[in-house]
């Protein structure tokens, strides 16, 4: 149950545009999640850490604008906001990025 609501809000999220709206903090650019497994999904976090709650899981081509980045034990977690909804935060794990 948990997983169909973690799919059918990353589906919503990323199909929907939420107007244009200006970027207020530097950003280091666009980044889409890729290297997730089939059937699964990369857990956006409240903080820099597995320790933090699951805001959102976001599928394969997820396109999130990296703010900054910061090692927390042997990860890199970088703080991110969703291209298309800016307004949803939060942290994910450098290795399943790439540069847009």
């Amino acid at each position: 149950m948990r997983r169909t609501v973690l799919i059918a809000l990353a589906t919503v999220l990323t199909g929907f545009t939420l107007g244009a709206a200006p970027a207020t903090a530097a950003s280091l650019g666009k980044y889409e999640v890729f290297g997730v497994e089939d059937g699964d999904m990369l857990k956006m976090r409240g903080g820099p850490g597995t320790g933090f709650i699951v805001i959102v899981g976001l599928p394969n081509a997820t396109v999130l604008r990296v703010r900054s980045c910061q090692q927390t034990g042997g990860t890199r977690w970088c703080k991110v906001s969703l291209d298309r909804a800016p307004g949803l935060k939060g942290y994910v794990s450098w290795a399943y990025l790439r540069k847009l």
